[in-house]
């Protein structure tokens, strides 16, 4: 049986919150461990978004979403934190001042506190019924590489904001894009639905897509009913993106005693939850006038790390000064 990690600090959910929180920790002087169920850190970035342009970070006009998790991770890696990624949290149990948590695999973290930065929790992609049998043969749920999709004909389900930005990213590289959605009205930000108005990508309303079809050399087209047509409409489709939206749950968390509500953990002004030296921070982390932006779990991270410094350690100052001063 492989020996348990201790660490002062256990985060878990390795995205920006989580990883700017192992950064913080070690300025700290905290060792730190980071789990998370995803094989790589970024969180939801990495998942599902990565070549999207992010707006709302604090000093980037504008920065890509594996860029920011590459200099998230280069920032904390100055502090060396052990990650164990691919890993679920699974228990939580406290013995003798110490919590004791099981990864499933066996693997045991044994730490002074525990800072939960889970995000939306563990995520499911709504599925396209007519394309469950091209999924990862011509049919995604998401873009992990815009080139992949290169002098291709893509194919994009969905209304919300993911959809309409990969419009926007794949049109000046893709043969051709098409936006269907099975309703007139969208969901994304009038802004961007304009921005892909503008450039003149084909946009088909009240509409399913009903078959794929293609070859052993890989998918070809795609048929769509449109309401009140006669005839489908049939297009050509290297890749379909169905961007549906997804289902989300703490999974093990939600049996770890604390106050959970919509997936939310309430917190109190220091990030502390209803149970000592639990903590959580980023979009998982609920209170009174929260705004679930990167930039409020970034501020979060820090606030829930200096409380933790003090609850492992009473003579700790809550504020340590400014790392500018650091030497």
């Amino acid at each position: 049986m492989t020996a348990p990690t201790e660490v002062d600090l256990l985060i878990i959910g390795a995205g920006p919150t989580g990883l700017f929180a192992a950064y913080y920790a070690g300025f700290r002087e905290l060792s730190t461990a980071v789990v998370d169920s995803l094989p790589e850190p970024g969180g939801q970035i990495t998942a599902m978004y990565p070549e999207k342009m992010i707006y709302d970070v604090a000093g980037f006009p504008a920065v890509r979403g594996r860029d920011l998790v590459t200099a998230l991770v280069e920032q904390a890696d100055q502090w060396k934190p052990t990650y164990l990624l691919g890993r679920r949290a699974l228990t939580l149990s406290e013995v003798d001042g110490l919590f004791t948590v099981e990864l499933d695999g066996g693997a045991v973290v044994r730490a002074g506190a525990v800072l939960i930065t889970a995000g939306i929790g563990e995520f499911t992609p709504r599925p396209l019924p007519a394309g469950q049998d091209w999924l990862g043969r011509g049919m995604v749920h998401f873009v992990p590489s815009l080139e992949v999709h290169r002098d291709q004909h893509v194919v994009i389900v969905g209304g919300g904001d993911s959809a309409f930005d990969w419009a926007l990213a794949l049109h000046p590289i893709a043969t051709g894009v098409t936006l269907v959605h099975r309703r007139a009205r969208f969901r994304a930000m009038p802004a961007t639905v304009r921005q892909v108005e503008a450039l003149g990508i084909r946009i088909i309303t009240d509409a399913e897509v009903t078959a794929l079809r293609g070859d052993a050399d890989g998918l070809r087209e795609v048929e769509v009913a449109v309401k009140g047509a006669a005839e489908p409409v049939v297009l050509p489709a290297h890749a379909v993106v169905a961007a549906l939206g997804f289902t989300a749950d703490l999974g093990p968390i939600d049996s770890w005693g604390l106050e959970i509500d919509h997936r939310s953990i309430t917190v109190d002004s220091t990030m502390r939850t209803g149970r000592e030296r639990v903590y959580a921070a980023g979009d998982v982390a609920a209170y009174l006038g929260k705004v679930k932006l990167i930039a409020t779990g970034f501020g979060e991270a820090a606030t829930a790390v200096n409380n933790i410094a003090v609850a492992l350690n009473p003579e700790a100052h809550l504020f340590p000064g400014h790392s500018s001063n650091a030497e």
